[in-house]
């Protein structure tokens, strides 16, 4: 049987998992109503977070299918499974055109010599254009350095959410088969006698872990026939090479993991038995083969301390609570999360590096989900030496907004050292690009909002590192800080929302140093939320007044990461995201404050 590999690209919400979905339903591979994002986090948000390896049969070739994440946060896990296969799946929305993530990886895939295939998704949306689009996408390919061959891309036409495809926008829709069809005519076989006659030489591109089987490879046979029990040679991009044994080799089905006694030549496989085995690494059968190049994993760009939750409220909801528990749990993750480092060393908390705030917000909602009670700071962007000079991560951000918003997100932007590089009216919509540092970016995302009134589209990658960019003059929010433990009643809250914005409801348990919203005037403000009513026997005309609260601004992972001061830590339980002081009593914050 002949084997495509292909890996589906596109920008957060642009259809690349409902279309994958859609082809596997067509195949037979998998059921109505299953889906690539099977991680309920994956399917509470709508998005692709952990790439996802799929197979389906068509015409008697098999065809391996990677999903991969559209979120610039897992940037790293798109680049090394570019690396494992023949072309990509390009898909673009039809009303939106090319976005900063579509940029990103079609950049990674060009520079590798892929020949990619245009998809043009949602050709039903209202203020759909095609031909504008393909436009788009066409200079996009030229202004990334493509050669003659790769912008001379096939394009098919989908609605993926109806597992419809064309080949011109004219054509009668039925199915998917003329994206299939694409698909045959348009890649190369992966597979043949002549490279399964060679020594063989695997590399992974992917990480997966097993409570019973431990690390686990995903990985790409180039050469050869991977036969389980054969002994092998595990070789480092160095050439440094150890000794290991496969205990497991499983292939894919639909989503289905499927064991099998080897894998041949050009097919995307799922190896166990190989201890520490890393991504980029070579497994061999000849000790004096060559090994694959490295696979290059992109550097973080922001750092956190994590440590154990230390609150009055320590132990209430969670059942992991210490120090070791939270340590064994990001070893854990370190196996497969490759965008990740952790430094253990850093004294009494552990210093967590990621790619994003949405990257490290991920890590943290699963570490509650899991019954853990975790409190971090505020996150900060590293900040490196190169040649003598500062160096830090800068960022592409796009924007779309109606023309009203145009001057409060240039103005906001521009205090945060942000340059606008380009502004285009598409339809009724301005799309405005900006370049400038991660710094800028960090709590300007829930203010887009407010200033947007939630009718823009935010979206962002890191370019790389570049030349410091100086002071930003970030208007950090003043804490309202509870003096006092105990129930908030309605009419305390009352008192105190005119003051600023209230991050609990009535009924909430606040403890002394928990910070339970902010101040309109930018000062900390020590308050008492749990004061109730005077009770009186006399009765005036004002003293039965309606008590009317305004709903309060509720704290998530991501925004409550945003919003935080240096002097705070947020704190994440299974049932509860509190922002609290690192010092919960005002004595000793005065204290601190003035011995620095």
């Amino acid at each position: 049987m002949e084997i495509r590999n292909i890996a589906i690209i596109a920008h957060v919400d642009h259809g690349k998992t409902t279309l994958t979905d859609a082809l596997m339903q067509q195949t037979g591979a998998t059921k109505a109503g299953s889906s690539m994002d099977s991680d309920s986090l994956e399917q509470e948000r709508g998005i692709t977070i952990y790439s996802k390896n799929a197979s389906i049969v068509y015409k008697d070739t098999k065809i391996n299918i990677v999903d991969t994440p559209g979120h610039a946060d897992f940037g790293s896990e798109v680049e090394r499974v570019l690396r494992s296969i023949d072309t990509v799946l390009l898909v673009v929305d039809a009303q939106e055109g090319p976005m900063p993530q579509t940029r990103f990886v079609l950049k990674k895939s060009l520079e590798l010599g892929l020949n990619p295939i245009v998809v043009i998704n949602k050709i039903d949306k209202p203020a759909a254009d095609a031909d504008r689009t393909e436009e788009q996408v066409l200079e996009l390919f030229y202004e990334l350095g493509a050669n003659d061959t790769q912008a001379n891309f096939p394009v098919v036409y989908a609605i993926g959410r109806d597992g419809i495809a064309k080949k011109k926008m004219s054509d009668e829709g039925k199915d998917l088969t003329p994206l299939l069809d694409t698909i045959l005519d348009f890649i190369p076989s992966a597979s043949s006698d002549e490279l399964e006659s060679k020594t063989l030489r695997f590399q992974s591109f992917n990480l997966a872990y097993d409570n019973f089987l431990g690390r686990m490879a995903v990985g790409r046979v180039y050469e050869g026939i991977l036969k389980l029990g054969d002994p092998i040679f595990i070789k480092k991009p160095n050439g440094e090479t150890r000794k290991g044994k496969t205990t497991k080799i499983f292939s894919f089905k639909g989503l289905e993991r499927v064991e099998v006694q080897e894998a041949k030549a050009g097919d995307i496989v799922l190896v166990a038995g190989l201890e520490n085995i890393d991504i980029g690494e070579t497994v061999t059968t000849d000790e004096n083969a060559e090994p694959f190049s490295a696979i290059a994993v992109d550097e973080p760009t922001i750092s956190l301390a994590f440590m154990a939750n230390s609150s009055p409220f320590r132990g209430k909801e969670g059942s992991h609570i210490t120090s070791r528990e939270i340590r064994e749990y990001l070893e854990r993750e370190l196996e497969v999360n490759v965008g990740l480092k952790v430094d253990f060393d850093a004294g009494d908390h552990f210093k967590v590096y990621g790619r994003g705030e949405l990257h490290i917000a991920i890590l943290l909602e699963n570490m509650r989900r899991k019954g853990f009670e975790i409190q971090v700071s505020q996150p900060q962007v590293i900040i490196r030496e190169e040649n003598g000079k500062k160096v830090e991560p800068f960022e592409e951000v796009i924007i779309d907004i109606p023309q009203e918003f145009q001057g409060a997100v240039i103005e906001k932007l521009g205090k945060r050292n942000f340059v606008m590089t380009n502004l285009e009216h598409i339809d009724a919509v301005l799309r405005l690009t900006f370049t400038g540092p991660t710094r800028g970016l960090l709590g300007y995302r829930n203010q887009f909002v407010v200033d947007t009134r939630g009718e823009g589209i935010f979206s962002s990658r890191v370019t790389g590192f570049e030349a410091y960019a100086g002071d930003i003059q970030r208007k950090s929010v003043g804490s309202m800080v509870s003096m006092v433990q105990g129930k908030t009643p309605a009419f305390s809250l009352w008192g105190l929302q005119d003051r600023g914005v209230l991050y609990i409801g009535a009924g909430t348990e606040v403890y002394e140093g928990m910070v339970i919203g902010n101040t309109s005037k930018g000062e900390e403000m020590s308050v008492n939320p749990t004061k109730g009513k005077q009770l009186t026997n006399m009765r005036s005309s004002s003293s039965d007044e309606s008590v009317d609260l305004v709903p309060p601004m509720t704290i998530s992972i991501e925004r409550g990461l945003e919003i935080m001061n240096a002097d705070e830590y947020l704190e994440i339980t299974p049932e509860s995201v509190r922002l609290r002081k690192q010092f919960l009593t005002e004595a000793e914050r005065i204290k601190v404050k003035r011995s620095k």
